[in-house]
């Protein structure tokens, strides 16, 4: 009876200390990475198709076609452990290079129309932009997470709890492009038109009179900005 009373006494002694919200957000951090591997994973099922119409179509763009298949490969080799910050930004870097190989196809595609105009690439395309879209969704829910995960893990005293049971603060997905996005924007402000002459009494007289008759709002309206 005793130890049955201590066992209770035990069971809501860790509910009110936290344990059971470090089970359920841990819970919902690896479900939320899943899908995240599962569209990284869809992006990568879909490349070959690609890379196969644009090569019957564009076969002399080889440098891009084998960028984008070694980027593949090497986004889809890497055994990521996402508790492991090292390992999250390695495989974060690779997604980010075939990213960027992707793109610099879709850019030679543009010089291909009948290319542009077949209905399996267009297919494809419209698989890899909904991909990309679903990818970015994916992300933004494991962010939050584990935003959320990490919040509890330091929040006291469920702080203690997470020291004693070894819960610790997961890494995260980091800004693509950090370097970049943190350089101030180049202002250029490009140097205004100079005015048109005016017109000399010679021009004014070979202008339509309908032109000359204009209502002033018309001739006040500037023609480009």
């Amino acid at each position: 009876m005793m130890r049955w009373f201590l066992s209770l006494i035990a069971v809501f002694a860790l509910s009110g200390c936290g344990y059971n919200d470090f089970q359920r957000l841990d819970e919902q951090t690896k479900s939320a990475w899943s899908e995240v591997l599962n569209q990284y994973q869809r992006r990568a099922d879909l490349i070959p198709n690609l890379v196969n119409t644009v090569k019957g179509f564009a076969a002399q763009e080889q440098a891009v076609l084998i960028g984008v298949t070694e980027a593949r490969a090497k986004a889809t080799q890497i055994k990521v452990d996402a508790n492991d910050p090292a390992s999250l930004q390695q495989f974060q870097a690779a997604q980010g290079e075939l990213s960027s190989a992707l793109s610099r196809l879709m850019v030679v595609v543009e010089k291909y129309p009948e290319l542009k105009s077949d209905q399996n690439f267009r297919d494809l395309q419209a698989q890899l932009e909904g991909t990309e879209n679903r990818i970015a969704v994916a992300r933004n829910r494991y962010i939050q997470a584990v935003q959320d995960y990490n919040v509890t893990v330091r929040r006291f005293p469920v702080n203690l709890t997470a020291m004693v049971f070894g819960y610790k603060v997961k890494p995260n997905f980091t800004v693509e492009n950090e370097a970049v996005i943190a350089k101030p924007p180049t202002v250029d402000f490009a140097a205004p038109s100079q005015p048109a002459p005016a017109a000399t009494p010679a021009k004014m007289e070979a202008m339509p009179t309908v032109a000359r008759t204009a209502p002033i709002t018309s001739l006040l309206r500037p023609t480009s900005w």
